[in-house]
């Protein structure tokens, strides 16, 4: 099962099952899904719902506009070990930062490249839906809140990143959040257990981790977040990169316009999408 958003004309977004490239089953609204992922899950198991043809709506992200999206930062020991903080320890707690929803795209979706950036650098994540709301959650019961996951890639303005000690701005940028369809948690299995996840850029592979290597899981993340914040369904969490990004390279490598960069996580599919110029940023 593969859970997208489709757009009609008029900006309504529903949530569909895309049983194949070209046609969905349509599960609900979007706030209608979210009330209650599971239930609808489970129809879709059972094929309920009216088909549509996918090319009569713009795919979109079955991500509710006022979700949190938070994303855990340096959570691969070999990621930690290939940047600036090489050498120090692990903190007890993890590194977290927001993404907006409207940085937020799809799988061929042309990512521009900001006009003062070099260029872009990818991270190939796992990305966590949370099912139902959760207030000082202990790690099991957040875990099992878990109700889908998706390929991620945290595409970054890495300039714009070091301007300062808070990274929201270089993780930020128009289109840079690509997402792949919600595979139903059961389909998944536990990240603890190990999802290889592979990036390439026009074909070469720059990164292959496995969630196995985590150093903070999703229960107790998610767990450590609910206890300041209640986290709602449709939250997302983002579970951070393995080693191999562009800029630890010597000399760095950083996406340019015409490259086509893809984040293919096991049981989740494959992301892709072309970067381009600064000409195709969102206006208004």
């Amino acid at each position: 099962m593969k859970l997208i958003g489709l757009a009609d004309a008029q900006g309504a977004i529903t949530v569909a099952d895309r049983v194949t490239d070209s046609e969905a089953l349509v599960l609900g609204g979007l706030a209608e899904f979210w009330e209650d992922p599971a239930g609808h899950i489970e129809r879709a198991g059972r094929a309920e719902g009216e088909r549509v043809r996918v090319a009569d709506f713009a795919v979109v992200p079955p991500v509710l506009p006022d979700a949190r999206v938070i994303c855990i930062g340096l959570n691969y020991r070999k990621h930690h070990a290939e940047g600036s903080y090489s050498g120090e320890a692990f903190p007890e707690y993890p590194t977290l930062f927001a993404r907006w929803t409207r940085s937020l795209t799809v799988a061929g979706t042309p990512v521009p490249v900001p006009s003062n950036e070099a260029g872009l650098d990818w991270e190939g994540e796992v990305a966590a839906f949370v099912g139902t709301d959760l207030v000082d959650a202990d790690p099991d019961e957040a875990l099992a809140a878990v109700v889908g996951y998706a390929a991620f890639n945290d595409i970054t303005s890495r300039r714009a990143q070091k301007l300062s000690s808070q990274w929201i701005l270089g993780k930020n940028g128009d289109l840079s959040g690509p997402l792949g369809p919600l595979v139903p948690a059961d389909e998944v299995g536990d990240l603890r257990d190990g999802l290889r996840v592979v990036t390439r850029v026009n074909g070469e592979i720059v990164q292959d981790g496995n969630t196995r290597d985590l150093v903070y899981d999703v229960g107790n993340t998610l767990s450590l977040i609910s206890h300041t914040l209640t986290l709602r369904a449709g939250d997302v969490l983002a579970t951070g990169t393995p080693e191999g990004v562009g800029y630890s390279r010597t000399p760095p490598w950083l996406l340019q316009p015409g490259d086509e960069v893809s984040v293919e996580a096991e049981r989740l599919g494959v992301l892709a999408n072309p970067i381009t110029d600064s000409a195709a940023r969102t206006r208004g």
